[in-house]
């Protein structure tokens, strides 16, 4: 069986994938989504550069935690004798769980663009081709990529950027419907995922504005994507994986999170981050805000979250905060006005 028809496969079983993410997708990350579904999930971008020099902290974005069967890791850069090192060396360290290689050739940030780098590929077509043939020249595993529309505005030149890369060997190629140039402002796109899957013969995977499982099963049913990433609508809804493959394989509705079960999933994913990646502590002041959109008194207890310091702190608050939800919830029962909202 080739990578591409490989892929195909796994998407069928699951077609909703964590997307990567840069500053958010580590251990912890990927273990809640994968506890909720994700059969797949990504690295956080990964520097080949960084790679090459054996930085320990790049190491760590790339390494599984013992809970992962698996890890999809993303690598970017621009020179392909360094994809071609970075390919090995992760294949060596990571070993069978290793599910494939991703190269962004995406990311719109300015400190990767300026270097040539993510979405600044999109300029150079032959360069990308020789960076996926060093890569697919090393690896074991799949290897894809993922793109935009364009670099510049008004462009659409990703048919035939994944056509070249087909040609270079990736087994499979995702596609963020905007231009590096939007950046994330703006509506995506998702013709462009039809227009490149009419030209390759490899899986498609759509990108862009999927921010609930009904929008992901949309961009499966409405495109010819095999599968869909899903990045911002992960955000505080880690159900959202089994969520849109029930809707989507078994026509069943998404159901409601009540406010304990999402302060529980608030718990469950600050725990990992205190015993996996305790120097990112600080991660859980964005993600926490994320679990708390629509209770009571959210906006005073996101200007508490963002207090925390410690793992302790976001204990003792997660505890307020649900005493807080209690107490209105049995005065709206009894009919009567919910208390002010808490000091602090």
């Amino acid at each position: 069986m080739s990578h591409s028809d490989a892929l195909r496969a796994r998407y069928a079983r699951q077609p909703f994938l964590m997307a990567p993410m840069a500053g958010v997708t580590d251990a912890a990350y990927r273990i809640m989504m994968r506890r909720h579904g994700a059969e797949l999930a990504y690295s956080e971008m990964v520097s080949v550069a960084g790679l090459a020099y054996a930085s320990e902290r790049t190491w760590e974005l790339v390494l599984p935690a013992d809970e992962e069967p698996d890890i999809a890791v993303q690598l970017f850069g621009s020179k392909p004798e360094q994809f071609a090192g970075a390919v090995e060396a992760v294949e060596e360290r990571v070993g069978d769980r290793l599910a494939l290689i991703d190269i962004n050739m995406a990311c719109p940030a300015r400190k990767v663009v300026t270097k040539g780098e993510g979405s600044a590929l999109m300029n150079d077509p032959a360069l990308a081709a020789r960076i996926v043939r060093a890569a697919v020249g090393r690896a074991h595993v799949p290897v894809t990529a993922k793109i935009r529309i364009g670099f510049a505005a008004g462009e659409r030149v990703a048919p035939d950027f994944a056509a070249a890369l087909e040609d270079a060997g990736v087994a499979a190629v995702a596609v963020h419907g905007r231009t590096a140039k939007q950046l994330y402002t703006g509506s995506a796109d998702w013709t462009v995922i039809d227009e490149v899957a009419a030209r390759v013969g490899v899986p498609v995977v759509g990108s862009g504005d999927v921010f609930s499982a009904e929008d992901a099963v949309r961009m499966l049913e409405r495109t010819a994507a095999s599968a869909v990433f899903i990045a911002r609508g992960t955000y505080g809804n880690p159900w959202v994986f089994e969520d849109a493959r029930a809707l989507a394989l078994e026509g069943r509705p998404v159901p409601p999170r009540g406010h304990r079960e999402r302060l529980d999933a608030l718990r469950e994913h600050l725990a990992l981050t205190h015993r996996l990646v305790p120097r990112a502590m600080a991660r859980a002041r964005t993600y926490a805000t994320w679990y708390l959109k629509g209770m009571p008194h959210a906006a005073a207890w996101r200007g508490r979250v963002v207090r925390c310091d410690s793992y302790e702190d976001f204990r003792a608050l997660v505890d307020e905060i649900e005493a807080d939800v209690e107490a209105c919830d049995r005065a709206l029962a009894a009919g009567e006005p919910v208390p002010p909202a808490p000091m602090g």
